[in-house]
C-alpha cells in the first residue's frame, strides 16, 4: 500500500485542548482514487499501523481477498500512534520537545474526525465496505453511527459499542505498569518507560489470547522440568518485540485512554439510540474464546443495529483470532464485499 500524509490545521479535541497542526498518515492502494472505484476502508487495532498489507497480509494486498489492485483500499493511522500520525512523540511547537505526557487526551471520536477528513480529501462519496477489528472496530462503529449516509456495508470484528469495565480495568493495569517505571514519569526522552511498556504489553497479551491458545503453543517440552519457563519467555519476547519495532511508552499510554473513551451512545441518548442510526448492511463477528469481547455481549448490541447479522467464529486463540482465522473471516465477509 502507498503511504500518504494529510495536514489538518488547528485540530480541536473532544476532551479539550487543541494543537496547531495534526499530521495524519494514511495508506491507500498504490494509485489515485477514481469515482466508481469500490472503496474498502480498514480501521486498525491498537498497536498496528495504516499499512494493512503489513499486519493483515493474508487478507490485504495485490490479488488478495481485499485486493489493492482492483479495490481502492484505505487505512488511516490513528492519533497518538507511534507510526506517523501526530501524537505524544511529536514535537510540541511551544517547547521544541516531544509532547510526551503533555499531549491532549484523545477520544475515538477525534480519530473518526480524521477518517472523515481523509475521506473528503480523497473525494470519496461512499465507503462500500468498512472493516474494523478491536479498537479498529471502535472506530468503525463510531463512524457508521456518526455518518450513516457514508457507510454502505460494515463488518465489526471482535469489538464493542462501548468499552466495558473489564477492558477499562485492563487498560489501567497497563498504565500502572508504565508508571511503575520511574523513567516514564521523568519524561526526559522517548526512551523513558520502555521497561514499563514491555510489562504492559505482556499484561495485554494475556488478554488477547486464551487458556486454550497458551496451552497449545506454550506448554513445556520437557515434562520433568523443575520450573515452567516457556510461557514466561514468550511474555518477555512479546514485550521486547513491541519496543524493538519502535513503539514508545507515551504513545501506548495515549492509546489506552482512547480505548477508555469509547461509547457510541455518549450524548446520543444511549448505545441503543446511537446504533439505531446505522444504515449500513452490518455484520458483527465475535470469537468464541475472546475474553475481551465475549460473544454474548456482541449478540446483544448487534441486535440494536437495524440491518445486522451476528456470527461467532471458533478459535483457540482468543481475541487475536481476528488476525489468525483468515478462512472463516473471508467466508463471512465475502457477501458484504460483493454487495
Amino acid at each position: 500500500m502507498q503511504s500518504n500524509k494529510l495536514i489538518l490545521s488547528d485540530f480541536s479535541f473532544e476532551a479539550g485542548g487543541s494543537i496547531p497542526q495534526l499530521e495524519v498518515v494514511y495508506h491507500t492502494s498504490p494509485r489515485l482514487y477514481q469515482k466508481g472505484d469500490r472503496v474498502v476502508w480498514i480501521t486498525h487495532a491498537l498497536t498496528a499501523n495504516s499499512d494493512a498489507e503489513d499486519w493483515w497480509p493474508e487478507l490485504v494486498g495485490p490479488g488478495k481477498f481485499i485486493n489493492t489492485d482492483s479495490d481502492f483500499v484505505v487505512c488511516v493511522n490513528i492519533i497518538g500512534s507511534a507510526y506517523g500520525t501526530t501524537g505524544p512523540r511529536s514535537i510540541n511547537p511551544d517547547s521544541g520537545k516531544p509532547y510526551m505526557l503533555r499531549f491532549p487526551m484523545v477520544t475515538i471520536r477525534d480519530i473518526v474526525k480524521t477518517l472523515e477528513s481523509v475521506r473528503l480529501h480523497l473525494g470519496i462519496e461512499k465507503v462500500d465496505l468498512l472493516v474494523g477489528s478491536s479498537i479498529g472496530g471502535f472506530q468503525a462503529v463510531e463512524w457508521a453511527a456518526t455518518c450513516p449516509e457514508v457507510i454502505r456495508n460494515a463488518v465489526f470484528i471482535a469489538t464493542a459499542a462501548r468499552v466495558t469495565p473489564w477492558i477499562s480495568a485492563g487498560m489501567e493495569a497497563q498504565r500502572m505498569a508504565l508508571a511503575a517505571d520511574h523513567t516514564f514519569l521523568e519524561q526526559n526522552d522517548l526512551q523513558g518507560g520502555l521497561l514499563g511498556l514491555q510489562c504492559a504489553r505482556a499484561q495485554g497479551l494475556i488478554t488477547y489470547r486464551s487458556y486454550d491458545g497458551y496451552c497449545l503453543t506454550q506448554a513445556e517440552e520437557d515434562d520433568d522440568c523443575l520450573f515452567a519457563q516457556r510461557a514466561a519467555s514468550y511474555e518477555r519476547y512479546q514485550g521486547e518485540k513491541l519496543t524493538k519495532r519502535g513503539f514508545d511508552a507515551y504513545s501506548y499510554n495515549c492509546l489506552t485512554y482512547e480505548v477508555d473513551s469509547h461509547n457510541v451512545g455518549r450524548n446520543r441518548g444511549g448505545v441503543q439510540a446511537a446504533l439505531a442510526q446505522i444504515k449500513a448492511h452490518t455484520l458483527v463477528v465475535n470469537i468464541s474464546t475472546d475474553g475481551l469481547f465475549p460473544p454474548e455481549e456482541g449478540r446483544e448490541w448487534a441486535a440494536m443495529i437495524p440491518d445486522c447479522q451476528f456470527c461467532c467464529i471458533h478459535s483457540a486463540f482468543g481475541h487475536d483470532g481476528f488476525l489468525l482465522e483468515t478462512e472463516q473471516l473471508i467466508r463471512l465477509i465475502t457477501p458484504y464485499l460483493e454487495r
